[in-house]
């Protein structure tokens, strides 16, 4: 069964982009081997808000051969997504892919949609880059409400040259 991982880059305080949805604290470490992460997927899920700042950068849901784009929202439109398909409702969309054929799916969003899928036990992992900085506030990791989950450290790795640490977790089920 193809597996939904979340992964992130997070400050120390656990915020996941700044107080106005700013990135620019996220450093990328020459050692981190993203082909490599990515390789592991066919499918990305793209919550709205990650999606709109996308689009601001010019850069929504690019073209990747042999990725497929699911936008999730309830107010756009498919014209809105160009080279992607527009989902209303996650928790079908990813069930349903889970019990198809093929590779794992990341969960490319913000914290709303990882809340959503996680209060529905449909997350199998949670990777975190964090980011050696405190941003003071922000859009959190996980955003109020939720409930407690517990999780078991599948591995993890600190990258010298920026201090980041890489840490992966797999959502011990309820």
């Amino acid at each position: 069964m193809r597996e939904l991982r979340y992964s992130v880059a997070s400050s120390l305080d656990g915020f996941i982009a700044g107080p106005n949805g700013e990135y620019d604290w996220i450093v990328m470490d020459p050692d981190i081997d993203f082909a490599g992460m990515m390789a592991r997927f066919d499918t990305f899920l793209i919550g709205r808000k990650t999606f709109d700042a996308m689009r601001r950068m010019g850069n929504a849901a690019p073209p990747t051969p042999g990725i497929r784009s699911i936008v999730c929202s309830r107010t756009l439109r498919p014209e809105d997504c160009p080279g992607a398909t527009l989902c209303d409702d996650a928790e079908r969309v990813v069930a349903d892919l889970r019990r198809q054929p093929g590779k794992d799916i990341a969960l490319f969003g913000g914290g709303e949609l990882f809340r959503s899928l996680l209060a529905a036990g449909l997350v199998d992992e949670v990777s975190v880059s964090l980011v050696p900085v405190l941003l003071g506030g922000g859009i959190p990791l996980l955003p109020p409400p939720a409930a407690r989950t517990k999780l078991k450290l599948r591995t993890h790795r600190l990258y010298e040259k920026t201090g980041t640490v890489g840490l992966e977790y797999d959502i011990v089920p309820r």
